[in-house]
């Protein structure tokens, strides 16, 4: 299963992050996925149980779906085709070989937990609860 590999090299992505930038934890984690990869579904499935142990634990996972668009060339415009299967212009038929959007698959944004100031590193004076 892909996904669970794909959601292990996010993980670790962000757990990186996060410990590099003196982060207790990862909170959330932003993707863009392109339709056309169809693993939207498997990756929520899989994510929870993949960030155990990690740094990620418990973080929400929020998956923006990308619609399909290709450019035809013999209307000279982007167009979003009738199913993922068919690639061609919904306007002249045409086949397209050019897919602008529908095929990424980016970490786009990490939300971080900061850590609780450490007692011994309190200014003098100020009390910690």
């Amino acid at each position: 299963m892909h996904e669970l590999t794909i959601a292990s090299s996010m993980i670790d992505l962000a757990s990186d992050h996060a410990s590099r930038n003196g982060s207790a934890r990862v909170t959330g984690m932003h993707v863009r996925l392109g339709v056309m990869c169809g693993i939207a579904r498997s990756l929520y499935f899989c994510f929870g149980p993949a960030t155990r142990g990690t740094l990620c634990e418990g973080a929400k996972l929020h998956i923006e779906e990308v619609p399909l668009t290709i450019f035809c060339e013999h209307c000279a415009e982007a167009r979003s085709p009738i199913s993922l299967s068919n690639l061609r212009c919904p306007d002249c038929g045409r086949p397209s070989r050019k897919v602008l959007s529908g095929r990424e698959m980016e970490l786009t944004h990490i939300e971080l937990e900061e850590k609780a100031p450490h007692p011994a590193l309190a200014p003098v004076g100020q009390t910690l609860q």
